[in-house]
């Protein structure tokens, strides 16, 4: 009876997973990006630019001031869900993780007291099971939530359309996939996914929810277009750092010097007010766990590890040090760097190809080895008798595995013994990494553990960074640069011989030179590193070895995050055009020909024209009465979409309508134009047209963009790539040098003072006249 209960339960479980939307289906579809048989991208950019189309100018001519002001209002209301949201999800995934390694290390412990063969097979066991749950979630639920997301984010940052990354089912996957991965003991963080976690939750809360699981509502459907979504992943990105680490200043320049391509003041201060949130929700939920209501997770605080205890001073002779960690940091960021793309490559190639059953099998693969490793190097390594104890220093010597301190007695024959080895390796990353960072305890490490830890970690780390799991590399890398930074600070204790020396100043300088040789980040990482440590003290040595770690890695290849949207195909625009486009005019880039519509148009041509080819944006061509050919505006592919779905535009007449103001009634609102971010938006199978349907005309000229930006044929590509990215945009005409000029517009012509009639009419920075201006 008891079978047949568990047969009953085991079918119902599988018949409620079956409902659940598989990897391959819906909008997961192409998840990525990838090439079309064609050989074609299928990248798609956002519209970040205003479309002033009649509209637009009605809808405009319909809000007053009190609108403004309800518009500003909702934004900032949206911040302070967003960093609420956020810091909540990073309280429940801190949670988790330690309490599932609290839990994990002190069963380990108690059954090693009996005997270590079964602790092992209990240590091994409970990592695979996370482990395989992290996996299972990620291939079978949301192939998106795989690795830290932040090239992606990046990407669509910088205004490229990826399927998937922002979905629901992603938040989802990447929330529980990290509590899986991070307490399963991977050498990965959590501190990346969190990036991606707050972006997906900026992203749902913009859209109103999630219409597919029917958690949406209409009062949260506010912003409609791709700018205002925009702002909103910004402030996720930046909740994400400022959550992860206790970092709210570092979140904000996080997400100005890393991910975000277009930036503005305003909003940065709604980026600083959801940070500040997000450090308000965190500080108030660790409060409340310190009382003893989190299990595990009850003893941390807000700094994640405080070294205001650390070194006081240093010496002028301690520069050659700290610069030889900056480049070492350099040297091995670099590598790291190239050995995950080649490994990365590899896999998207050859072995993920192969299924959703071999990336599972390749993640607990990698489980197996990190706890064959983390277990069985700490057996071989000889104990040392604990120091004498300086009741100052609140050191005691030893503690059990997996709790909070220095001194971890694992296998020791004594109990006044220590593991030194077992005290980074058979502990939580968390820690290792606060034992690294520890003052007031000179000697603790061998030089030969410290360098077995280096070698090992290190080599697990490159391999376990690409399989399908939720992986950050934030904390891996802050764990192999303290590893040998406290090396050189071991051999710098024993060549001064000062007393005032701590080897764990010198951890602290080698994980800011890990992270700044491999992302290749400067300031933010510098806040970062000092407000995780509490030290401003070493704010000058922070600086120094960043520098000298990054100009060392950049000198190689580049960061890590660029190098990973590389590998995955996401077309970034990097803050720099390349040396050659000095050399290349505008006409000299512009791809195949151009493809245009007339101004009256057929529906059957349109089909045509649609099914003929990939383009987005299309010109339209309108003609004088002279018979002399006028661009008259850009239309692009989903809003031609939109009015072949609706059909109230069809028109018998191939005659052009008239558009005077006022004239013509709009039956469109621009939020009917605007793609879902959570889905493809509209495709041409979608729709049903009718033989009586095709035979018709649209008139394009109320919905099309009069006011397009325009560049003259031999303006300098370089010119052409900083205004595209500077200004965000999707398309640029490139038009032959004009033969008369209308006007001419200065500084002093755009300076409109707040009490002329003439302030009413908004600047859009998004938008140009049709004027060719020289100053």
């Amino acid at each position: 009876m008891l079978s047949n209960h568990l047969q009953n339960g085991i079918e119902t479980a599988r018949l409620v997973w079956s409902r659940l939307p598989s990897a391959e289906e819906g909008e997961q579809e192409n998840i990525g990006l990838v090439q079309r048989s064609d050989g074609s991208s299928s990248v798609e950019s956002l519209d970040y630019e205003v479309v002033e189309n009649y509209a637009y100018w009605e809808e405009q001519a319909q809000r007053g001031k009190l609108y403004v002001g309800y518009y500003i209002m909702v934004k900032w209301f949206f911040a302070l869900l967003i960093g609420i949201g956020t810091g909540l999800a990073a309280v429940f995934i801190n949670l988790s993780v330690e309490n599932f390694a609290g839990w994990k290390f002190a069963l380990t412990f108690s059954i090693i007291q009996k005997s270590y063969v079964a602790g092992f097979f209990v240590y091994v066991l409970i990592n695979l099971v996370l482990v395989f749950s992290s996996v299972y979630i990620v291939t079978n639920f949301a192939p998106a939530a795989a690795g830290s997301g932040i090239p992606e984010i990046k990407g669509y940052l910088n205004g490229i359309d990826i399927h998937g990354i922002l979905l629901f089912r992603t938040l989802i996957g990447k929330i529980f996939g990290s509590i899986g991965s991070v307490g399963g003991g991977l050498a990965l963080g959590k501190e990346g996914p969190l990036v991606h976690t707050g972006a997906c939750i900026a992203s749902l809360l913009g859209q109103g929810g999630s219409t597919k699981y029917h958690l949406s509502s209409r009062w949260l459907q506010v912003f409609k277009s791709d700018r205002d979504r925009r702002d909103l992943v910004t402030c996720g990105c930046a909740a994400g750092v400022a959550a992860a680490f206790r970092a709210p200043v570092g979140g904000v320049l996080f997400a100005l010097e890393e991910v975000t391509s277009w930036w503005r003041s305003q909003l940065m201060w709604r980026v600083f007010f959801t940070s500040a949130v997000v450090a308000v929700v965190v500080r108030t939920a660790m409060g409340w766990c310190k009382s003893g209501n989190c299990g595990h997770f009850g003893s941390g605080g807000f700094i994640i590890w405080d070294i205001s205890g650390a070194q006081e001073d240093y010496s002028f002779e301690e520069m050659l040090p700290m610069a030889i960690i900056g480049v070492i940091g350099g040297l091995l960021g670099a590598l790291f760097n190239q050995l995950t793309r080649y490994i990365s490559y590899w896999r998207r190639n050859h072995l993920h190809k192969k299924g959703n059953r071999v990336k599972i099998i390749e993640a607990c693969l990698v489980s197996l080895i990190t706890s064959f490793i983390s277990f069985g190097l700490p057996l071989l390594r000889k104990c040392s008798p604990c120091p004498d104890s300086d009741p100052d220093s609140g050191i005691e010597c030893p503690r059990p595995p997996g709790m909070y301190g220095n001194y971890v007695n694992f296998y020791c024959s004594n109990d006044n013994e220590y593991n030194d080895l077992a005290t980074i390796f058979f502990n939580t990353q968390d820690d290792a990494i606060r034992n690294l960072f520890s003052a007031k305890t000179i000697h603790e490490y061998s030089a030969q553990s410290l360098l077995t830890f280096l070698v090992m970690f290190y080599t697990l780390a490159v391999v376990t960074f690409g399989t399908a799991v939720p992986a950050g590399q934030f904390v891996p890398g802050i764990m192999i640069g303290s590893t040998y930074g406290r090396l050189v600070g071991m051999f710098v204790v024993k060549f001064y011989k000062k007393l005032n020396i701590e080897e764990g100043t010198y951890a602290l300088l080698g994980a800011a030179s890990f992270l700044g040789g491999s992302m290749r980040m400067t300031v933010s990482l510098c806040v970062i590193m000092v407000e995780i440590t509490n030290n401003l003290k070493l704010l000058p040595l922070i600086m120094l070895v960043l520098l000298i770690s990054k100009a060392v890695g950049d000198a190689f290849n580049e960061g890590l995050y660029e190098e990973q949207a590389q590998l995955r195909g996401i077309p970034l625009l990097e803050s720099r055009p390349k040396y050659q486009m000095r050399k290349m005019a505008a006409k000299e880039a512009c791809g195949q020909r151009v493809v245009s519509f007339p101004r009256v148009v057929k529906v059957a041509d349109v089909v045509s024209i649609l099914q003929s080819n990939k383009h987005n944006g299309f010109p339209v061509i309108d003609h004088t009465r002279n018979g002399e050919t006028l661009v008259i505006g850009l239309m692009l592919r989903s809003h031609m979409l939109v009015l072949l779905q609706s059909k109230v535009d069809f028109q018998h007449s191939p005659l052009p309508s008239d558009t005077r103001a006022g004239s013509r009634p709009i039956r469109h609102t621009p939020s009917e134009f605007v793609k879902p971010v959570s889905s493809k938006g509209l495709t041409l199978d979608d729709i049903y047209l009718s033989p009586d349907d095709l035979e018709m005309y649209i008139d394009l000229a109320p919905f099309l963009n009069p006011s397009p930006y325009i560049v003259p044929e031999d303006m300098s590509l370089t010119k052409v790539y900083n205004l595209f990215r500077q200004l965000g945009l999707r398309h640029i005409f490139v038009v032959p040098r004009p033969s008369r000029v209308i006007g001419l517009i200065t500084r002093r012509d755009l300076l409109i003072e707040d009490n002329d009639e003439s302030a009413a009419v908004e600047l859009q920075s998004t938008s140009v006249r049709s004027l060719y201006c020289f100053a």
